[in-house]
């Protein structure tokens, strides 16, 4: 009787650490999956941050949105300004670039991204911009677009200000907006080493900051930050197989924290929580009964694409209802709502889906229509 009693207390136990929050020793911080937009964990999410150099990844998004509308090319070139390379002489990350160096876009988007080199980050935006302060404006014009309410930026690179500002879900947005949206260039956050072959000296080698990168766990990317107001913060995203979450943390004490309590979080994600592909645009969800029609069935889509996201421990609470009037009756037009579908975990509703024909019904002609409509009456099949 006492070994039971040992072995149920113990699975007791088991499952309230594997369920718990993981309470991650940060100010803020925002777990949440990146196909369903789902908030899988959150600490005072939107309470105001100093973004750090996580504001660099708001700059590499308004030259990877240049590059992809072909208004700026990798192999174009800089020239470095004093105001850049004073940024590289004053103790911040840096680059290393010298005054009137030509530097290509490519070059310093790694030394952006990679080394995050402050005066990397001025001389992109005088490149582009003309100016750092006109910049800034475009980062936020950006900003709002992708539907960050939160945020404020005042430089590029995140040096302290006390208006360069934001929240970590507005860094998560940011952060999924800009694996989503540029997945070739997005590959640059995943390298862990950036050589520049500076003007007047040997080479320099510089590794990637961000330490979940060399833990070979599934992490390419995201950015870390650094402010003595703010204390240390990342934005950081782990992929397994098919599925990705993205965390962002800020105000951890020290670099091992923000490193261990960072994979911790993400680690609690995957093991706790599934995502479920619920329906894909454009694909069959479901064949529902047709009548009088060219078809005996219909095939129905969703308009977008829909993910579901659930603690592991409520899959076997979930069920899928369909309503519709069936059979359907043609003729029915392409893009015609003809049913819902409903996700329920026991009787509370997760998410109800209108579901559109696929494709054009036509109504079979006359006397084919009578002679299915009597073997309907007669046989009860159409």
């Amino acid at each position: 009787m006492n070994k039971i009693l040992i072995l149920i207390f113990l699975y007791f136990n088991i499952c309230l650490n594997l369920f718990a929050n993981p309470n991650i020793q940060a100010r803020t911080g925002i777990l949440i999956d990146y196909h369903s937009d789902e908030v899988l964990y959150e600490l005072d999410p939107d309470s105001q941050i100093y973004p750090a150099s996580m504001t660099k990844i708001m700059t590499a998004i308004i030259a990877f949105d240049l590059l992809k509308k072909n208004k700026l090319s990798l192999d174009d070139k800089f020239t470095i300004s004093e105001n850049a390379w004073r940024l590289s002489q004053a103790g911040y990350s840096s680059m290393f670039i010298m005054i009137n160096d030509q530097v290509s876009v490519e070059n310093l988007l790694k030394g952006i991204i990679i080394a995050s080199g402050n005066d990397a980050c001025v001389a992109l935006a005088e490149g582009i911009a003309g100016s750092e302060s006109n910049f800034a404006d475009m980062m936020n014009v950006k900003a709002i677009e992708i539907g960050m309410t939160s945020t404020n930026f005042t430089n590029s690179s995140g040096i302290n200000d006390p208006d360069n500002v934001s929240t970590a879900r507005d860094i998560a947005i940011m952060s999924k907006y800009l694996i989503k949206n540029y997945p070739i260039f997005y590959e640059l956050f995943a390298e862990k080493t950036f050589t520049w072959d500076r003007t007047g000296g040997e080479p320099i080698k510089q590794g990637n900051r961000n330490p979940l990168l060399y833990k070979n766990v599934g992490v390419d990317g995201v950015k870390t930050g650094y402010l003595a107001v703010e204390k240390y913060s990342l934005a950081s995203t782990m992929k397994k197989r098919d599925r990705r979450l993205i965390a962002v943390a800020s105000g951890f004490n020290t670099k091992n924290l923000r490193s261990s309590e960072s994979l911790k979080l993400l680690n609690w994600g995957f093991r706790n929580t599934n995502t479920f592909e619920i329906s894909k645009k454009g694909e069959t969800v479901f064949e529902l009964d047709a009548w009088l029609g060219t078809s005996n069935k219909i095939k129905a889509t969703t308009k977008k694409d829909f993910y579901l996201t659930i603690n592991k421990k409520d899959i076997n609470h979930l069920a899928v209802s369909l309503d519709y009037e069936g059979p359907i009756l043609a003729p029915v037009m392409k893009g015609t709502q003809i049913a819902t579908m409903t996700v329920k975990k026991k009787n509370e509703i997760i998410i109800s889906l209108p579901l559109y024909a696929l494709e054009d019904l036509r109504k079979v002609n006359f006397f084919k229509s009578l002679i299915t409509s009597l073997n309907y009456l007669i046989w009860g099949d159409v």
